[in-house]
C-alpha cells in the first residue's frame, strides 16, 4: 500500500474528479447524435413520434450536459493547485490545445444550446435542426481536442523539452495534435461514447417496454438503439485491436501490465484469471490459453510480447489495477457484442420487442457502457504511470511544490461530499424525467414503417382516450 503523501493524494483527487466528469460528456456525445438522427427523421417523414422522441431525450441531454459542465470546471483549477509544476512544464503544449477546445467546441455548444433547448417554436425547423447538429458536432470537436492533449501526454511528439527554459517548446503543431496515438484513441473514445449512449437509450426503452409504458415510443427508440449496438460493438472491437497494436509499439510496458506478462516471451498466453504479485514479480492462480496473447497483439502465434521485467520496478505501472480494468473492459465489450447479435436474431424473427430476456439484459446493461469507458480510462491513465508525459516527466515531479497533504486530503473529502450530492441530485431529476416520460401524442399514431418492417405480423396496441399507448 503506497504511503498517502501529496503525490498519491493528488493523483486520487484528480482520478476521482476526472472519472466523475467523463461519465457526462460521454453520454452527451452519443445522445446528441441520437437527437440529430430523430430530428432528421422528423423533418423527412413529418411523423410526430420522432418529434416526441426528440423532446423527451433533449431534456435528459440537457440535464446530463449541465452536469458535465459543472463537474468539469474543477479540473482546470486542479492543474493550478495540485499540478502547478506539470502546468509550467507542459503549458506551452497543453495550454493552447485546451484553449482551442474552449474557442471551438464549447463556444459552439454554448452558442446553439439555447436554440436547441428553447427554440422549437421560436425558429424554423431547419434552423433548429442546424442548432442540434452544431451542438452535436461541438461535443465531438470537444473530444477531439481533449483526446489530442491526452494522447500527446501518452505519445509526445512535435515538441522538445528545453532544459534551460524548464518547459516543453512546440516544434510542429501538426505533429503535436496528430501525435502517434491520437487517431486510434480518438476513434476508440468516440465509438465508446456512441456505444455507451446506445446502450443507455436501449436500456431505458427496455424499461418502458417491460413496464408497459410509452410502448410505441419505446419500440422506436429501442429498435434504433439496438441497430447502433449491432454496428458499434464489433466496430469498437476492431478499433480496439488496432489501438492495442499502437500501444504495443509506443508503450510496451503498459501492454505488459495489461497482459500480466512479467517475462518477454513468444507464444505469450492470454490470461482469463490471475492475481499479479508485483513484489514477487509473478502471477498466482493463472488460467489462460498459450499463444493467444501473442496472436492478438502481434497477429502471430510466435510473436514476442514485452514483459514487465524489461524495465526497472520504478518504471512499472500498478499492475493489478491495469490488469483487471483491461479484463473488465474486454468482458463488457464482448457482452455488448452479444446484445447486438442477439438483437439481430430477435429482429429477424419479428420478436425484437417481445423477447423479454433480451429486454431484461438491455435494461441491466443501461449503465455498463459508461462502466466500460471508465475501465478503459483506468487502463490508459494508470498504465501510463509513473509518468504524466510518457518517458519525459514523472508524476512525482509534476505536483505543486507548495501544496501539502493535509490540504489535498481536506479538498478531496469536500469533493467526495459535494460530488456525491451532485450525483444524487442528478439521479433524482433524471429518474423523475424518466417517470414523467414523453408527452402524449397530438393524434393517434401508427408505428414508423421502418419499425413495422422489423417485426412482421405484430399487432399494435390501441390508444386510450388520453392518447397514451395501451399495452395488452
Amino acid at each position: 500500500m503506497p504511503e498517502l503523501d501529496v503525490v498519491v493524494l493528488s493523483r486520487l483527487q484528480f482520478a476521482f474528479t476526472i472519472s466523475f466528469h467523463i461519465i457526462f460528456p460521454s453520454l452527451t456525445i452519443g445522445i446528441s447524435g441520437f437527437l440529430m438522427l430523430v430530428e432528421a427523421l422528423w423533418l423527412r417523414t413529418g411523423e410526430d413520434i420522432y418529434k416526441r422522441l426528440y423532446q423527451f431525450w433533449v431534456r435528459l441531454f440537457a440535464l446530463t450536459f449541465g452536469m458535465g459542465v459543472v463537474s468539469g470546471i474543477v479540473l482546470s483549477y486542479e492543474f493550478g493547485t495540485n499540478w502547478a509544476t506539470f502546468s509550467r512544464i507542459v503549458g506551452p503544449v497543453i495550454g493552447p490545445l485546451m484553449a482551442y477546445e474552449v474557442l471551438t467546441a464549447f463556444f459552439m455548444e454554448a452558442g446553439f444550446l439555447g436554440i436547441m433547448l428553447f427554440g422549437w417554436d421560436k425558429v424554423g425547423p431547419r434552423l433548429h435542426f442546424l442548432a442540434t447538429c452544431l451542438v452535436g458536432a461541438g461535443t465531438v470537436v470537444s473530444a477531439f481536442w481533449i483526446i489530442s492533449a491526452n494522447s500527446w501526454m501518452q505519445t509526445p511528439a512535435g515538441a522538445h523539452l528545453d532544459m534551460a527554459a524548464g518547459h516543453f517548446v512546440p516544434d510542429d503543431w501538426a505533429e503535436i495534435i496528430f501525435n502517434p496515438s491520437f487517431a486510434y484513441r480518438f476513434l476508440h473514445m468516440v465509438a465508446a461514447a456512441y456505444l455507451a449512449s446506445a446502450l443507455f437509450i436501449a436500456g431505458i426503452s427496455a424499461i418502458y417496454l417491460l413496464g408497459g409504458k410509452h410502448t410505441l415510443l419505446a419500440r422506436t427508440s429501442y429498435s434504433m438503439a439496438l441497430w447502433a449496438v449491432l454496428v458499434l460493438a464489433p466496430l469498437q472491437i476492431l478499433i480496439g485491436d488496432q489501438h492495442g497494436l499502437n500501444v504495443l509499439e509506443h508503450q510496451p510496458t503498459k501492454v505488459a501490465a495489461m497482459e500480466g506478462n512479467w517475462e518477454r516471451q513468444a507464444r505469450a498466453p492470454i490470461l482469463f484469471f490471475a492475481i499479479p504479485d508485483a513484489k514477487r514479480e509473478i502471477n498466482h492462480l493463472e488460467i489462460g490459453i498459450p499463444g493467444i496473447a501473442s496472436l492478438i497483439l502481434t497477429h502471430d502465434m510466435d510473436g514476442i510480447v514485452p514483459g514487465l521485467r524489461d524495465v526497472p520496478r520504478e518504471d512499472r505501472p500498478p499492475v493489478g489495477i491495469v490488469f483487471w480494468s483491461f479484463r473488465l473492459m474486454v468482458a463488457l465489450g464482448l457482452l455488448f457484442l452479444l446484445i447486438g447479435l442477439w438483437s439481430a436474431v430477435a429482429r429477424s424473427r419479428g420478436r425484437l420487442d417481445t423477447d423479454k430476456w433480451l429486454m431484461q439484459l438491455s435494461a441491466a446493461a443501461t449503465p455498463l457502457g459508461v462502466v466500460a469507458i471508465l475501465a478503459g480510462w483506468f487502463v490508459a491513465e494508470i498504465g501510463r504511470q509513473p509518468y504524466t508525459v510518457y518517458g519525459f516527466l514523472r508524476t512525482s515531479d509534476s505536483v505543486s511544490p507548495v501544496v501539502d497533504a493535509s490540504a489535498v486530503t481536506t479538498s478531496l473529502a469536500i469533493f467526495l461530499i459535494v460530488y456525491g450530492g451532485l450525483f444524487g441530485a442528478y439521479l433524482y431529476y433524471f429518474t423523475k424525467l424518466v417517470r414523467i416520460g414523453p408527452r402524449p401524442p397530438e393524434r393517434p399514431e401508427s408505428e414508423p414503417e421502418a419499425i413495422q418492417g422489423a417485426r412482421p405480423g405484430l399487432v399494435l396496441p390501441p390508444a386510450d382516450a388520453t392518447g397514451a399507448e395501451v399495452t395488452p
